[in-house]
């Protein structure tokens, strides 16, 4: 009894009926309502209530997961007073100016000042300020090597490596899948670049959420009655520059983030 992943979940709970009696227009942006939680999961009238009442669960756990993820976002604002943030311009790829550090996060400036408050052109959520705090604060500055790895070849990776595939990878194969047009948006969106495909993939997408932790992801279509596979790889020196939870976060957040525009911003579906 957990929160939904992602939206996609919640879509695939509904009946596509779009019947409209919920106040949305369609299930695809209930189910979106619903993950933002604009809306409960009850407003559909044609959800089970045994259903109902598993999602129900999972929000009031999810509000105390929240409540501590944002205590420890405190502490980490806390923890920026003390370090010198123009000594850390160097090691995080970042620029220092006016009291400000300012790091590129997905090709977007992100900064933080000396008392740990933070500026974006961006939306500042957990799944983004954490790691880029953690970055700032604890990062090696290694250079990417260009070595790809899977996430579960990282310090630390191998244990959690099933819920990274559960809520990372093959939510974001979905998305893939469903949306034609998913990876030509991501790449013009988030300044990413399509490279040679790895490991014989049939398209792989390099972003920079953070300048020295790059991610790729790497699709291989359906093909003959084989589904599809959509993997995520990091350079082998991205524990020394995050530890492996907030490589996790990363990974999660942007496959939110990635269903979140796609339902905001009418992604061409498939169908």
């Amino acid at each position: 009894m957990t929160r939904p992943k992602h939206a996609m979940e919640i879509f695939a709970l509904l009946d596509k009926s779009n019947c409209g009696e919920c106040g949305e227009q369609t299930c695809l942006a209930f189910a979106g309502a619903v993950f933002q939680g604009r809306k409960g999961m009850d407003r559909c009238p044609r959800l089970d209530p045994e259903t109902i009442a598993h999602y129900k669960d999972g929000e009031r756990r999810g509000n105390i997961v929240d409540e501590e993820r944002e205590a420890f976002l405190h502490k980490l604002k806390g923890d920026i007073a003390a370090i010198d943030l123009a000594a850390a311009a160097d090691r995080t790829g970042g620029r220092f100016s006016r009291g400000k550090l300012t790091v590129k996060v997905l090709g977007k400036d992100f900064r933080v000042d000396t008392s740990g408050k933070l500026y974006a052109d961006i939306h500042i959520n957990p799944w983004v300020a954490i790691p880029f705090l953690t970055y700032v604060l604890h990062g090696d500055g290694q250079k990417p090597s260009g070595n790809w790895v899977s996430f579960r070849e990282l310090n630390h990776g191998r244990e959690r490596y099933p819920l990274f595939k559960q809520r990372c990878e093959e939510a974001m194969r979905q998305l893939a899948d469903d949306f034609t047009d998913f990876f030509d948006d991501i790449v013009h969106m988030f300044s990413g670049q399509k490279v040679d495909a790895l490991f014989e993939s049939d398209i792989s997408v390099v972003l920079h959420p953070l300048p020295r932790v790059p991610i790729m992801i790497s699709y291989w279509k359906p093909d003959e009655g084989m589904a599809s596979t959509l993997n995520l790889f990091f350079d082998d020196t991205a524990d020394r520059n995050l530890d492996i939870g907030s490589v996790f976060s990363l990974g999660a957040g942007l496959t939110q983030m990635f269903g979140k525009l796609a339902l905001r911003h009418g992604f061409r579906n498939s169908e």
